[in-house]
């Protein structure tokens, strides 16, 4: 898990974050960034950046390499910061609280406004970046990826999904979006895989998650990551997030993606209530319905 830098912000001055803006900018173009190029990188003259060098490094934002030459570059926890003080400055949130969830490829904290939000912090590469290398198709094309490159494009893709989406969709409302961060609605239930069902509510949950992936491919959209660790059930429905996976309905490989997040859907409910699924179509025939616009519930599939 990486650090909460939300306590450190208060500390950090404006030439700080000048600072961390040069190392980010010159992270587009290597891993490490020459020493001798922060000053025209972050604007500001070179004892200053000796100065804030410092500050930055003591406080866990940046990472100092000295085998070649003296280069530096971001953490996560600096390009974090950046994020904060651009919400901050656009007053998007007001304070940072306590975290909601923390994952492989993300962190998930409550976060303050005029009403409570969820601040999505993504961490695509951060552990896993070869793996995210080769999965992820916004890097194909590139000849140098950072974990700054594919964390931030798995936020747009997800902040443009959900801005298609919603409200026709049921996913959390989008509020704002910076670098690799998202502010969006703080949605109340509990998670699919911790969901403890009544036998007669089984068949109608399944059919609401399969009404929103329905509803996401008819707005053009499939998830393309459906499991049970995506969909949050209250007592008014059910919301589906997580969507940095997402494709559009055009993409070549849409519709066998559909297929598997419909699997995915009816494994789970087949493995916890196996008894309640017996009696279900099989998965690629609810997902020729929603493909071909028709699907409505399980009990009109014709297996």
């Amino acid at each position: 898990m990486v650090r909460n830098v939300a306590s450190e912000m208060a500390a950090l001055e404006a030439e700080d974050f000048h600072l961390l803006s040069g190392v980010e900018q010159g992270m587009r173009f290597s891993e490490w960034v020459n020493r001798g190029k922060l000053p025209e990188f972050a604007n500001l003259t070179a004892e200053n950046v000796d100065y804030r060098l410092d500050r930055c490094a003591d406080r866990g934002l940046l990472e100092r390499r000295t085998i070649q030459y003296e280069g530096y570059k971001l953490t996560f926890e600096g390009y974090d910061a950046l994020a904060l003080h651009t919400f901050a400055e656009r007053g998007t949130i007001e304070g940072v609280g306590a975290p909601l969830g923390v994952g492989k490829e993300s962190d998930v904290y409550e976060v303050q406004s005029y009403t409570p939000f969820a601040l999505k912090f993504h961490r695509e590469g951060y552990t896993n970046f070869r793996e995210v290398m080769r999965e992820r198709e916004y890097t194909a094309d590139r000849d140098h990826v950072s974990w700054l490159y594919t964390a931030r494009k798995a936020a747009e893709r997800e902040y443009d999904a959900l801005e298609t989406l919603y409200p026709d969709v049921s996913v959390p409302r989008p509020i704002d979006h910076n670098r690799h961060a998202i502010v969006m609605e703080k949605i109340d239930g509990v998670e699919l895989s911790r969901a403890d069902l009544d036998d007669d509510q089984v068949l109608g949950v399944c059919d609401l998650v399969l009404q929103e992936v329905a509803r996401a491919f008819d707005a053009g959209y499939v998830h393309a990551d459906m499991s049970e660790y995506n969909v949050f059930v209250a007592s008014d429905g059910v919301c589906v997030f997580d969507w940095p996976q997402a494709v559009s309905t055009d993409h070549e490989n849409a519709v066998d993606l559909l297929e598997r997040d419909v699997e995915n859907v009816l494994g789970y409910f087949h493995r916890k209530y196996p008894r309640r699924m017996a009696e279900t179509p099989e998965s690629d025939a609810i997902a020729d319905a929603i493909a071909d616009a028709e699907f409505e519930s399980i009990d009109d599939v014709t297996p």
